[in-house]
């Protein structure tokens, strides 16, 4: 595992310091699930990106076609 010196405003800090005793968790935890989840975020925009840019509008229509014509059985399920 690594280190690596963070430098944060005063108001940062304080907010992470509130949040990481509200959590019971360390101020590290807190940073490091932070970190992880920014990833994550980013890495699962960057992957629906690229599978939009794979995407096929003409495929997606003709297999829409083939969906039938219904109301949906459960009235949660209405666009309405």
């Amino acid at each position: 595992m690594s280190q690596y010196a963070l430098r944060l405003p005063d108001s940062l800090l304080d907010a992470a310091r509130r949040l990481a005793k509200d959590e019971n968790a360390s101020m590290n935890q807190l940073f490091v699930t932070a970190i992880a989840e920014k990833i994550s975020a980013l890495d699962t925009e960057k992957l629906l990106r690229e599978r939009a840019e794979r995407g096929d509008l003409i495929k997606y229509r003709r297999a829409l076609g083939h969906v039938p014509d219904v109301a949906p059985i459960h009235n949660d399920d209405r666009l309405d």
